[in-house]
């Protein structure tokens, strides 16, 4: 009995002495709810990121099995043409931008 009950002493010292240490010193609770915070917001990047590259891998995927999609993009980025084709650009041109009126 004796023994039981200085074993269940030296356990709650000790829980007692953790629980102080964890809230009293300045690394503790607020350190640790700041990594959780940052734990989310980089959880949150990351499912971010994981939907971005599975748009750009179905993306990837379209180019490679559709030829008229490769066509398309190359005549968009690369502004190529087939030989017979000609390229109309329609609009006002820019007009370059207007110095200031001062003395």
């Amino acid at each position: 009995m004796k023994a039981s009950l200085t074993r269940f002493a030296y356990v709650l010292v000790f829980l007692v002495a953790v629980g102080y240490a964890f809230f009293a010193f300045p690394q503790g609770m607020h350190a640790w709810q700041e990594k959780q915070r940052q734990i989310q917001a980089m959880e949150k990047r990351n499912d971010s990121l994981a939907k971005q590259v599975e748009r750009q891998k179905e993306y990837i995927n379209r180019l490679q099995n559709n030829v008229a999609a490769q066509e398309l993009e190359i005549r968009k980025r690369l502004k190529l043409l087939h030989p017979e084709e000609k390229l109309y650009i329609m609009g006002d041109p820019e007009t370059p931008a207007q110095p200031p009126a001062g003395k």
